[in-house]
């Protein structure tokens, strides 16, 4: 068994997304809490922690170079690989002469005991799986993740997050909740509701729920205190959880940004139906931002989109193009397809050349990127933005509608990082609007 090395120092590296980044943090602070020490940089540290994603091929590719770089940075440490890339591909990171302890996926918890690491439990040991154990009270970064939800059992064709986090679990609300006002007392003021697929949320959970209840509670027990004060952003959202429901919800709220990102990952009919997510139509979600707008007349809307994938004709590229076109989209992560190991895509027939699958997504990208452009125009012209502030030094961070801005200090006014300052939009400069700051600590 591996133990800590005699530099009880620790550093982690994170690739992927907020729920990497939340366990990540829930991961560092238990450690501290066992009284070792998190290096700044990988070169001091006596163990170098990552955490790892696969769900593309670029993800994985990443994660091979990080590790060789880290190994160069410090031949001396112990460099152990946990996350969504050592469930899958385990053996092939074991076999890398630089990695010297894999932690799959499943394992992850067990890193809450401390930087000494357990063999995995036999077979006949497995319990009914139940959420993680990650609690946070702290986050690195300005906005605050906050993980209400872990795994999915969907099963998308294209997707290998099942293979990675298993099936769909929820957290208790009340830990969320109390998670939540944790971090707000600790003055955080924004934080990110974030899950694997947020629209199985609290179906296993002793007396179901969804989602949208789960949102009603949170602003039944915090907005009284904090409305005004803070805000809420929603993770990535499914078109098929967007309904009467969450309108309700929604057009209620006194802490959620007005901001949006889906799980969209096409605009046509029949590539949504092999890829397996046939429950809802791309019709579905131009009629709920319809119906959205009677609240919310401006909001930033992103999207995660997939092109070229297996089948995926020119017309109905063409289709999901147009759809987008017409989508008031303010960004997007916009991906070729990447075959991934054990899904059923990855056994499709009519793979497109990966020519193709590149061009027709810088193609989308350059559409999105005009219209992310154009929005920024008109938020430029508003006569107030309320941005949390990401750097104290430079000012800069992201506005209700998650546009970036810089904010310019005023005579007598302090940037606090994580704080939230109204501020006046001047001007666009180096891809982000430039904002006057209209007073210290003013409230959202």
């Amino acid at each position: 068994m591996p133990h800590f090395p005699a530099n009880k120092t620790f550093h982690v590296a994170t690739l992927g997304c907020k729920i990497n980044q939340y366990e990540s943090e829930a991961i560092a602070e238990a450690w501290r809490g066992k009284g070792f020490a998190e290096a700044d940089d990988a070169a001091g540290a006596g163990v170098l922690l990552v955490n790892s994603c696969a769900v593309t091929g670029r993800a994985v590719s990443d994660l091979r170079a990080l590790v060789r770089r880290l190994r160069l940075q410090n031949p001396a440490a112990r460099i152990v690989v946990t996350g969504c890339a050592a469930q899958v591909l385990s053996a092939e990171l074991s076999a890398m002469p630089e990695v010297d302890e894999v932690v799959p996926q499943d394992r992850k918890a067990a890193l809450l005991s401390g930087p000494l690491f357990a063999p995995a439990p036999p077979a006949a040991a497995a319990v009914p799986r139940g959420f993680p154990p990650f609690r946070i009270g702290s986050f690195r970064r300005a906005r605050a993740v906050v993980k209400v939800q872990d795994g999915c059992s969907h099963h998308c064709t294209y997707c290998i997050v099942p293979l990675t986090r298993g099936g769909s679990v929820s957290r208790d609300p009340a830990e969320a909740v109390d998670e939540m006002r944790r971090l707000l007392d600790a003055g955080y003021r924004e934080l990110v509701l974030s899950g694997v697929n947020l629209r199985q949320y609290g179906a296993d959970l002793p007396q179901p729920l969804d989602f949208w209840d789960l949102l009603a509670r949170v602003e039944a027990e915090l907005a009284p205190q904090w409305a005004g004060r803070a805000r809420l952003r929603l993770s990535s959202v499914e078109p098929g959880q967007l309904g009467a429901k969450a309108l309700d919800v929604l057009g209620a709220s006194r802490l959620v940004a007005p901001h949006l990102h889906l799980s969209l990952q096409s605009g046509d009919a029949a590539v949504l139906r092999r890829m397996g997510r046939g429950h809802y139509r791309p019709e579905q979600v131009r009629e709920f931002l319809t119906q959205l707008a009677r609240f919310w007349p401006r909001l930033g809307l992103g999207a995660d989109l997939l092109t070229g994938f297996p089948g995926e004709t020119e017309e109905q590229f063409e289709n999901s193009y147009a759809f987008c076109r017409e989508l008031p989209l303010t960004y997007a992560h916009v991906f070729p397809y990447s075959p991934r190991p054990g899904t059923a895509a990855s056994r499709l027939a009519d793979p497109l050349p990966k020519a193709e699958r590149t061009a027709r997504a810088a193609r989308l990208r350059g559409m999105i990127e005009a219209k992310k452009r154009a929005f920024q125009k008109e938020l430029a012209a508003q006569p107030r933005l309320t941005v949390l502030v990401e750097s104290a030094d430079s000012g800069q961070g992201v506005c209700e509608f998650y546009a970036a801005c810089r904010v310019e200090s005023a005579p007598g006014v302090a940037l606090r990082a994580g704080g939230l300052v109204r501020a006046r939009p001047v001007e666009i400069a180096g891809g982000r609007i430039v904002c006057a700051a209209l007073g210290e600590g003013a409230p959202a």
